[in-house]
This record gives C-alpha cells, sequence and structure tokens, in this order.
C-alpha cells in the first residue's frame, strides 16, 4: 500500500484463519527522492503528462512494490511459494470519481509485481466500485467493518492519511455501516512544511504546535466546497494539496501570521473538518479508533480530544493493530477475497450494485 502521503510503500505479510488474523511481519520501504519528486509532479492538478512519463512510472512504482515484497520475505524468512497472493492498491495518481465519466487512476504495474516476485498479484481494486456507481474511495470501510465492529459500542474508524476517512460502524448489527474522505489528513501539513522548511513532515506535529491558530484563515479553509459536501464524497491530492493552500493564503495576504501560524491552521482545518463529518453523521458515537501516519501527531490527537471530550479516542493499537498498518492489511484481506470471489460491497447506496473485487495477475508454476 502507498496512500496520498506518496511517502514509501508500507507491505504487511498477514496470515487469516476464518475471520482473524495475524502479522507475521511488517516493512515500511520509502520511495527515493527522484521518484518521490517524480510522483509530486504529476499529482499537480493539469499536470502534462505524456504516454511515456506515465507508463515509466507506472513500472517505476511497480518495481518498488516488489521490492518491498522481496525485503519483506527476506526479513521474515518466508519464501515466495508460501504466499497465497500480493493485494496490491498501487499509488494513486488522479481520482475522479464526480467527472464524466468517472475515474480513478492507480500505478504500480500489477505484471512486474507478480513476475519479479514469483507471486499471483490482485489489483485495480477500486475501478468496479466506480464502473458500478460508487466513489471507488475510502475503500477500507469493509475490512474496517470485518475487524473493528462492536457490538457494545457505536465506532469511528479515523484514518489520517495523506487524507483522512472515516468509517462509521454502528453497533445494532442490522444498521448498514458509513465512510467516506472528509477532507486533508496530513498532505497539507506535509506539503507546508516541505515547503518551508524543507522537511518530510512535522514530527509529531511540534512546529504546528509551536504556532497560532488564525481563525479567519481557519474560517476562509472550513468555506470550501468540498468541505461543505454534506453527501458522500471521496477525494485526493489532486484537490489538496499546496496549490490549495497557496490560492486561498493570496486571497488574505493582508493577514499578519507567521509560517508556523499557517502550520498551526493547517492543523486544526484537518481537526475541525474531522470534527464536523464525525458529528454530522455520527452523532452517537462511542468510541474513535485512529489509524495512519495522524496518529503518531499529537497535535491533531489532542485537538481531537479536546474537540470530543466525553468520547473514547484510542489508536488502533488499543485493539492490538499497529496504525501503521491498517490499509496494507486491508489490501491483503481484499486479495483473500478476491481469490475466494466472495465479493465485497463498499457502499451503502441500496440502489447500486457496487461491489470490490479486483483483478488477478496470475504466476503459474
Amino acid at each position: 500500500m502507498s496512500g496520498t502521503s506518496m511517502d514509501g510503500v508500507d507491505a504487511v505479510l498477514v496470515s487469516f484463519d476464518v475471520d482473524h488474523l495475524s502479522v507475521v511481519g511488517f516493512l515500511n520501504t520509502p520511495y527515493s527522492d527522484r521518484l518521490r519528486e517524480q510522483l509530486a509532479t504529476a499529482i499537480v492538478p493539469n499536470a502534462l503528462l505524456s504516454l511515456d512519463n506515465i507508463a515509466k512510472l507506472n513500472i517505476s512504482v511497480g518495481r518498488e512494490f516488489a521490492n518491498a515484497t522481496k525485503a519483506l520475505l527476506a526479513l521474515t524468512g518466508t519464501r515466495s511459494s508460501d504466499v497465497a497472493a500480493i493485494g496490491s492498491h498501487g499509488q494513486t495518481l488522479r481520482h475522479s470519481p464526480d467527472s464524466d465519466p468517472p475515474y480513478s487512476l492507480q500505478i504500480g504495474d500489477p505484471a512486474t509485481i507478480a513476475s519479479q516476485c514469483g507471486i499471483t498479484t490482485v489489483a485495480d481494486f477500486r475501478s468496479l466500485d466506480i464502473a458500478s456507481g460508487g466513489q471507488g474511495a475510502p475503500l477500507v470501510p469493509a475490512f474496517h467493518q470485518a475487524f473493528f465492529r462492536a457490538t457494545d459500542k457505536n465506532t469511528v474508524v479515523l484514518n489520517i492519511g495523506g487524507i483522512a476517512n472515516i468509517t462509521i460502524l454502528p453497533a445494532a448489527p442490522n444498521d448498514s455501516i458509513e465512510g467516506f474522505d472528509t477532507g486533508p489528513g496530513n498532505c497539507l501539513l506535509d506539503d507546508w512544511i516541505a515547503k518551508v522548511q524543507s522537511l518530510a513532515y512535522d514530527d509529531n506535529g511540534a512546529w504546528g504546535a509551536s504556532g497560532k491558530v488564525c481563525e479567519a484563515l481557519l474560517k476562509k479553509f472550513m468555506a470550501d466546497p468540498y468541505i461543505q459536501r454534506e453527501e458522500r464524497k471521496s477525494t485526493g491530492r489532486e484537490y489538496f494539496n499546496l496549490e490549495f493552500v497557496e490560492g486561498i493564503l493570496g486571497t488574505m495576504a493582508s493577514l499578519d501570521i507567521s509560517t508556523a501560524d499557517i502550520q498551526a491552521t493547517l492543523a486544526a482545518f484537518t481537526v475541525t473538518s474531522i470534527t464536523k463529518a464525525i458529528k454530522q453523521t455520527a452523532s452517537n458515537v462511542d468510541r474513535i479508533l485512529v489509524c495512519g501516519g495522524g496518529a503518531k501527531n499529537n497535535t491533531l490527537i489532542q485537538g481531537l480530544r479536546n474537540e470530543f471530550k466525553k468520547i473514547q479516542i484510542e489508536s488502533t493499537s488499543y485493539l492490538g493493530v499497529d496504525p501503521d498498518m491498517v490499509e496494507a492489511l486491508a489490501f491483503a484481506w481484499f486479495a483473500k477475497q478476491r481469490l475466494a470471489y466472495a465479493p465485497i460491497r463498499v457502499t451503502t447506496n441500496p440502489n447500486s450494485s457496487s461491489k470490490l473485487l479486483g483483478a488477478v495477475y496470475e504466476i503459474s508454476n
């Protein structure tokens, strides 16, 4: 799995027994600086990429995924012949579920992964959901339901990756689940600190915590049309990026605000947009389980605890699942379901046939 933070590949080796899982090993392999720069250029809105550029990026990311897999197998002493399948999400270049026609494009050539690892690979998970009328994102609610739903607590699973998304898991077994992208997670924080301090991320949210929230700027961020949409929705880095931040800052040039204050305000934007989404759609929530890189950002977590004072907020590690692994675990499970030809419904719209399957790239021995 490589998410909207585009920082590298999360690879997890997992063993499934019915609906239980056990983690054999986990490895994060950072992208090279050159590949990160190429991907950052490729996702800029209105980027003009040749077919040659896209094709080469597709293979390059596929090689990175294959190398991450082989490194994890070596780390755990596992033979490729002992692995049933690889579930590969790939790297999203563009997500446009509301265009005509709608689409979501992930690169990371599955044939390259299958060939270099010698393991059947399942990929292209979002396409069938979009073709069937879904948003194609987030996909993880189906996994959250299978492994995090509790009959005694109304639960929200909050993934704070580059983009933040929530899954609403009612305690009542017959109530349907919900899931959608709330808006920015870490992406704007990462983009701003990269621009100002040439750092990849704000470690533990420390720089953001040193600044002061500008309420006028926060109000401008929160007025964004995507944040104000109340229907289920999905988004990506092609929308929330440095151009988004600089565009709004350009309309408020008279503000006397430091770069640290802007970081603090961006953190508040993440917290406030998440809070708005949860309060609108899960007003009776008992607990919030946090996963993704944002689970390690104390500024974000403390901000959420200030907003939800009477609600239990814990990392998924509270249930024994490392928050860094959750999405990679999900795609392992999706691959397992696909090989069993067990379609997964990823929309709650009763009029949609939306299901998740994935395409299989099989290695014949």
